[in-house]
């Protein structure tokens, strides 16, 4: 009696579960995507099926099946599947885990694969903690990240892992799974007709996050059930979700993919690729003045002496963008980056003042001369600060002095 409850109260919540949990796929042959990790041959496939899993981290965008694909190599493999999501998880579950994980390895031998969802968001001594479960064989890890892990995984746990890299979708994959979606019983099943524009329309503000397609498709399904018409068509759909989905995030990789982009572009002299990358960042909502102390930056190191009112304009556009904020300035940051794209370049400065910090950091403190020293006292007088210092206005001839250190007399840091 208590099986058939639970087989019902199961049936229940998955009815009552978004489009995209309950469309989510159970075998490989249904899983959409990553042809390089799953396809006929591929190292992760092969692993799979050689029942060989090591542990593992999946780097790749939302919505591109990371928690998907780690469920199917559980089921395939059989093994127990514990979920547990670093957001809201310590140290305290992944014990519980392991108790559980070393109880039924020795009960029924059976492996746990151990799914840690934003394992960047757990801190050294969570990761840490993870090592000897890992290296022991207790668990088999599969984390989930969209940062890169090279920054964000430590090295010790990094080392005991596979690093498999899932790519966002294409429009043509999202596509297919929102027309499953349209006629799987678990989905819409047939109920809701969508016109083919509309299909497109939604594969393409998804950016390849398949979560995103789905469910914009049930928000739209839904409105058009209250509206009561027959077909769910393109404009129905930009109604009812009334916004584009921009990829972009202030604080991880892609926020630092962006920056360089508009730099190398405005180094390249490509104003038209400075202003799309420019609004990538300004549209999803990054912090302008940021962008204005990129600009500012650019102006000294790369723009420099071969146009020195650069620095005018690019530090002027900071002032406006403190000043008025988003929306308005953004045209100013604009004006800025177009004008820095277009500007003469020189990084002679750049250059010249990596010299001088490898100098510094390389060579003895040198004293300063004792020609270049004040003299406001009578002792530094007799020790001869300032003795034979030629003052440059009472000369209209060029003066030969030296200013730099004895050691490092003639050096030249700005190359002509």
């Amino acid at each position: 009696m208590s099986d058939l409850f639970d087989l019902k109260l199961e049936q229940e919540l998955k009815k009552s579960a978004p489009l995209a949990d309950r469309m989510r796929p159970t075998s490989l042959e249904s899983y959409v995507g990553q042809e390089k990790l799953i396809g006929s041959g591929a190292t992760l496939r092969t692993l799979i099926e050689r029942d060989e899993l090591p542990s593992m981290i999946f780097w790749g965008p939302p919505g591109t099946g990371k928690t998907t694909l780690a469920r199917i190599i559980a089921r395939l493999t059989r093994s127990r599947f514990e979920q547990v999501s670093a957001v809201s998880s310590g140290i305290a579950d992944l014990r519980r885990v392991v108790d559980e994980a070393k109880e039924k390895r020795k009960l029924a031998n059976t492996r746990t694969i151990l799914f840690v969802d934003e394992i960047h968001r757990w801190n050294k001594s969570q990761q840490d903690a993870l090592l000897p479960n890992v290296e022991s064989g207790v668990i088999t890890l599969i984390g989930a990240t969209t940062e890169n892990p090279s920054f964000e995984v430590n090295g010790a746990l990094l080392s005991r892992c596979r690093v498999f890299v899932l790519e966002k979708l294409t429009a043509e994959d999202i596509k297919k799974l929102l027309e499953r979606a349209v006629r799987s019983p678990d989905g819409l099943d047939g109920k809701v007709k969508v016109a083919a524009d509309a299909i497109e329309f939604l594969a393409y503000i998804a950016d390849g996050d398949a979560r995103v397609a789905l469910n914009s498709l049930e928000i739209a399904a839904k409105a058009l059930k209250i509206s009561k018409r027959q077909t769910l068509k393109i404009e129905a759909v930009k109604y009812a979700l009334q916004k584009t989905h921009l990829r972009y995030d202030k604080t991880g990789e892609e926020h630092y993919n962006i920056i360089s982009a508009l730099h190398k572009s405005m180094r390249g002299s490509d104003a038209d690729a400075a202003l799309y990358w420019l609004g990538r960042m300004l549209e999803a909502g990054e912090d302008p003045l940021y962008v204005a102390r990129r600009l500012v930056r650019f102006a000294s190191e790369d723009v420099g002496l071969a146009d020195s009112n650069a620095l005018v304009v690019a530090m002027t556009a900071y002032n406006a963008a403190h000043a008025i904020g988003m929306p308005e300035c953004n045209v100013i940051l604009a004006h800025a980056a177009a004008y820095l794209a277009q500007a003469p370049k020189s990084n002679k400065l750049y250059t010249a003042y990596l010299a001088v910090q490898k100098d510094i950091a390389e060579l003895p403190n040198e004293p300063v001369p004792l020609h270049l020293r004040n003299a406001p006292t009578k002792l530094m007088k007799e020790l001869d600060y300032g003795k034979g210092y030629k003052y440059n206005p009472n000369f209209k001839e060029p003066i030969d002095q030296d200013y730099l250190p004895e050691k490092l007399k003639g050096k030249k840091y700005l190359k002509d």
